[in-house]
């Protein structure tokens, strides 16, 4: 521990909390208000609640999380799962305010995959009779769960799937096998140690034909000892480049027999009395869980960001590094956030914390829109022999299609954004940044598979282009359906021969309609190569995913513009906030354009003057806007400091002395007292790890 004349010392220099206490006096925003606007009140209240609650638990201590190994890892986050689920009983806590508890605690935890994909394809998938034996247990947690999809040779193309599921007539039950060892399951969450049953997706057989892969609940663990069942081998993967709290496993079946009803049957299954296939009334109805977790994502991607935002932005508001070359008196060293280079790298990604927030929210009610619908529609739909493919869904959901493509196109360009920007926040924390007390490493490793899981980002981006190809075709043919894709291409159609001339550093708007021509302009160009010079659909995959890229990118553009002219914005907010709003919306679409330049020139939506006047002068001016407002803008996000568990995004700016705290005081290591000498075979010559815990 630190001797008292070192617990004296202060950073030299003007005080973190100084700094930050200065940078929000220098800007009016409304915090409080602002958070409201973006969370509501009862969200708000409702973490304030939370987080007193999971404070008080000494399992949920911090203290240690960056210093502990893999295993300790795991084995306290049991702990605090364990603990989580016993607190929501007590508590009697709502889904919602179980999921705040998991945000707040920040971390995968081993019951992971038994809280989303088991329980929702449990309760999605399922029939009443399978929610009596299955899902009330599992609610319960009388039975843990996982999702076993993937697996060692396939993961994306969920039709390549080994395991099969093979009916039995004799004696009316399934037979699950892994034919191949690339037909092991893996990367399933919650499978290496903790579950006892999963939905495994198998490939159905019945009398030698194969039906498609198909969900199977299976036991895999004794309900009493834990142990694998007989004819099943399962266990965790190993150490990962992060989410290394969770138990991600492996799982091989050898001719494992389960009961008829043990096959998942709301939209299909098997009749035991006839043996035949009966299929879903409409392939489209099992797209529901998909864009469920797809559309989550959206709306989270903006949250994950700004933690990162919200560090960087603090620490570089703190952090002084060199002098202001043209300063006319020795003002001292600057504030590294007062460089230009630094505000180009967080100023955009802080505007895209707010574009990703306003798009998530419109995603999550065009899911609402759809559910609806398709409660109406079920019953109604027949079956049209069609396969699942975007392209292929027939009128009566239309809605569906859109809302899949477009799910499937935000997860990509969201999860992608948040994910690189965790990285660009990182490296502007310099070398501070890459300590694990800076916050950032360990929430971006935690984050990485967001971009492959739920479909990796760049296989997704077919589907879109698959859609908005089918969109095009029937406006060319004159039967489209009524939607903001097709209205987009027919207003492209009707103004291609005369060109564009979009106002886009004067008006708002006219950037929505340059976004909205780039994309369509991108879509009829992909079109010509496919129907017209008849390209083969691989060559054609980079220009889909730059279609894919540029249509996401004008809904993002699109829902962030559209939040700002809502009439609760303005009930809710002063016109001084609304208008800095209004200047991070035009930085996110102006940097967005300029990155994109070659393509919005191309398709002739702006002009090289256009783009040479957003770089240099509209960009530039609105970093400096914006600048003073960055402090309160992040606060805005309303992290506290427990669930940012940072040294250098700390709200108080107290940097320097926490970073030193850890090191000195927190870190086990200098517990130990070590043999350097290389004739010496002892290595550690005196151990006072114990003495060190029982002061923490």
């Amino acid at each position: 521990m630190a001797p008292p004349w070192v617990k004296s010392l202060k950073p030299s220099g003007p005080q973190g909390s100084e700094l930050l206490k200065h940078e929000r006096e220098q800007s009016n925003i409304p915090v409080d208000k602002l958070s409201e606007f973006l969370f509501t009140k009862e969200v708000l209240d409702r973490q304030k609640k939370i987080l007193n609650i999971l404070t008080a638990e000494k399992v949920f201590d911090k203290s240690q999380n960056y210093f502990n190994g893999r295993e300790e890892r795991f084995k306290t986050a049991l702990a605090r799962q364990k603990r989580m689920r016993q607190l929501a009983v007590r508590h009697q806590w709502t889904k919602d305010e179980y999921m705040m508890a998991s945000e707040l605690i920040s971390e995968p935890g081993p019951y992971g995959l038994h809280v989303s994909m088991f329980l929702i394809t449990l309760r999605d998938q399922g029939t009443p009779e399978q929610h009596k034996l299955f899902l009330e247990k599992a609610e319960n947690y009388e039975i843990i769960g996982c999702y076993a999809q993937t697996e060692l040779g396939h993961g994306s193309n969920v039709r390549g799937l080994e395991t099969t599921a093979t009916w039995n007539p004799d004696d009316k039950t399934f037979i699950l096998h892994s034919p191949h060892l690339t037909a092991s399951k893996w990367w399933i969450g919650s499978l290496g140690r903790t579950a006892n049953h999963a939905v495994v997706m198998a490939q159905l057989i019945i009398d030698g034909k194969s039906y498609g892969p198909h969900p199977f609940v299976v036991q895999i663990r004794d309900l009493r000892t834990h142990e694998p069942l007989e004819n099943i081998h399962v266990g965790d993967i190993g150490p990962k480049f992060g989410y290394n709290t969770m138990d991600n496993g492996f799982l091989l079946l050898n001719h494992v027999k389960i009961p008829h009803v043990n096959m998942l049957a709301k939209f299909s299954g098997v009749d035991p009395k006839t043996n035949k296939y009966v299929k879903p009334a409409s392939a489209s109805l099992v797209y529901g869980t998909l864009t469920w977790v797809r559309s989550t994502i959206v709306l989270q991607s903006g949250g994950v960001l700004a933690r990162g935002v919200t560090i960087a932005t603090r620490y570089a508001a703190v952090r002084r590094q060199f002098q202001d070359r043209d300063a006319k008196e020795d003002t001292g060293e600057n504030q590294v956030l007062n460089y230009t280079m630094v505000q180009v790298r967080l100023l955009p990604l802080l505007a895209a914390t707010f574009a990703l927030h306003f798009t998530g929210r419109g995603m999550m009610d065009l899911y609402q829109e759809n559910q609806k619908k398709m409660a109406g529609d079920v019953g109604k739909i027949a079956h049209t022999g069609r396969g699942p493919s975007p392209e292929e869904l027939f009128p009566s959901t239309d809605l569906l299609a859109d809302l899949h493509a477009t799910s499937c196109g935000l997860k990509a360009l969201a999860s992608t954004t948040a994910a690189e920007g965790l990285e660009v926040c990182r490296r502007a924390c310099g070398g501070h940044g890459y300590s694990s007390f800076s916050g950032i490493g360990s929430w971006y490793a935690d984050y990485l598979p967001t971009t492959t899981w739920e479909g990796d980002n760049y296989m997704l981006t077919q589907q879109v282009a698959r859609y908005l190809l089918k969109s095009a075709r029937a406006v060319l043919k004159g039967n489209p359906s009524e939607n903001d894709t097709t209205r987009i291409f027919r207003f492209f159609l009707s103004r291609r021969d005369m060109g564009a001339a979009f106002d886009v550093l004067g008006r708002d708007e006219d950037i929505v309609a340059a976004f909205a021509w780039r994309t369509s302009f991108l879509t009829f160009e992909a079109l010509k190569h496919r129907d017209e010079e008849k390209n083969s659909w691989n060559s054609l995959l980079v220009d889909f995913w730059r279609l894919s890229t540029a249509h996401s990118q004008y809904l993002i553009v699109k829902n962030f513009y559209e939040a700002l002219r809502s009439y609760s914005i303005a009930e809710e907010l002063d016109p001084e906030t609304i208008g800095i709003m209004h200047k991070l919306f035009r930085l996110y679409a102006l940097h967005t354009l300029e990155r994109e330049a070659s393509e919005f020139f191309s398709s002739s939506a702006v002009t090289v003057r256009q783009i040479q006047l957003a770089r240099t002068k509209a960009v530039m001016k609105l970093l400096e806007e914006i600048r003073p407002h960055a402090v309160r803008l992040v606060d805005s996000w309303n992290f506290p400091d427990w669930q940012l568990d940072s040294s250098l995004g700390r709200y108080d700016g107290k940097v320097y002395e926490d970073l030193f705290h850890r090191a000195s005081e927190l870190n086990p290591l200098n517990a130990l007292t070590v043999d350097p000498y290389p004739e010496s075979e002892v290595l550690v010559k005196k151990d006072e790890r114990d003495k060190f815990r029982s002061k923490l």
